[in-house]
C-alpha cells in the first residue's frame, strides 16, 4: 500500500472566518468543476439577504457575533473575497495548518481538499469564498433545511469528482448529511474517547492533526490512516 494515490478529503467549513478580502464573490466563480454549483449559490445567498442576513435563531449567535453575520449575509454578492484556506479559521483548519505543510502536502492538499458548505455546496481551498455564516443544518426560507436542499446538487458534484480518488470523509454528521455517496470508494472516520465514547467538539483539533497527517504522509490514504495516533482519541474507520 505504498503507491501515491489521489485523495479527496472532505473537511467542514469553520463557523468562524478571517475578516476582509478583495474583489468580488460571484457565485460561479473557482474552480470550473464546481460552477454547476453557481445557480444554487445564488439563490442561498439572496434568500439570507431577503431574511435581512439571518436572526439569532437562523445563525445560532448573538450580540457581536450575529451584527457582522447579518452584515455579511446581507450583501454576499458581489462582497470580498478571501481562498477558502485563508478564509476558513476554526480548531480543524488551524490544526490543518496549510501554510506551514512542505511543498508537496501544499500541492496534494490543493488538489485533493474540498470544503462542504451551506453557502457554497462544495469549495476548494483555493476558491473565493465571501464571509458568510450559516450552519449545513440550518432551515432557511423558502430552501429549508441546507443539508436536504443541497443534498442532490453536492452529492452528484463529490460523486463525479470522487470517482477515482479514495475518499475521507472528516465531515460532521450535518454536514455529512448533505452528500449520499454514491459510485466511490472510501472511508468516513470516527473519533472515539479511549472511555469509547463518541468525541464531540473537542474532536476537532484532532481532525485537523489527522488531515494535515494524511496530506503529509502520501501514499495510500488508508495506510496513514491505520498509522496516525493520537494522545486522546482513536479513529474508526466506516467503508462508504
Amino acid at each position: 500500500m505504498n503507491d501515491d494515490v489521489a485523495v479527496a478529503l472532505l473537511l467542514p467549513p469553520s463557523e468562524g472566518k478571517a475578516p476582509g478580502g478583495r474583489g468580488r464573490w460571484d457565485p460561479a466563480s473557482g474552480a470550473a468543476r464546481w460552477r454547476l454549483l453557481a445557480e444554487r449559490r445564488e439563490r442561498v445567498a439572496r434568500a439570507l439577504a431577503a431574511a435581512g442576513g439571518g436572526d439569532e435563531r437562523l445563525l445560532g449567535v448573538g450580540g457581536g457575533h450575529l451584527a457582522r453575520a447579518q452584515s455579511s449575509n446581507s450583501s454576499l454578492l458581489g462582497a470580498p473575497v478571501r481562498r477558502a484556506g485563508e478564509r476558513y479559521t476554526g480548531v480543524v483548519w488551524d490544526h490543518l495548518a496549510l501554510a506551514s505543510l512542505d511543498d508537496d502536502a501544499r500541492r496534494r492538499a490543493h488538489r485533493s481538499i474540498v470544503v462542504v458548505s451551506a453557502l457554497l455546496g462544495v469549495v476548494g481551498v483555493d476558491d473565493p469564498v465571501p464571509d458568510y455564516r450559516l450552519k449545513m443544518g440550518a432551515s432557511l426560507s423558502p430552501l429549508g433545511r441546507m443539508a436536504t436542499w443541497w443534498r442532490p446538487a453536492v452529492s452528484d458534484a463529490i460523486n463525479g469528482w470522487a470517482r477515482r480518488r479514495f475518499v475521507v470523509d472528516l465531515l460532521p454528521n450535518e454536514h455529512r448529511a448533505a452528500w449520499v455517496p454514491e459510485g466511490v470508494r472510501g472511508v468516513s472516520v470516527t473519533f472515539v474517547e479511549r472511555d469509547g465514547k463518541v468525541a464531540g467538539h473537542d474532536a476537532k483539533a484532532a481532525k485537523g492533526r489527522l488531515a494535515r497527517h494524511v496530506l503529509a504522509t502520501g501514499g495510500h490514504p488508508l495506510g496513514a490512516l491505520e498509522r496516525w495516533q493520537d494522545a486522546r482519541f482513536d479513529v474508526f474507520l466506516h467503508d462508504l
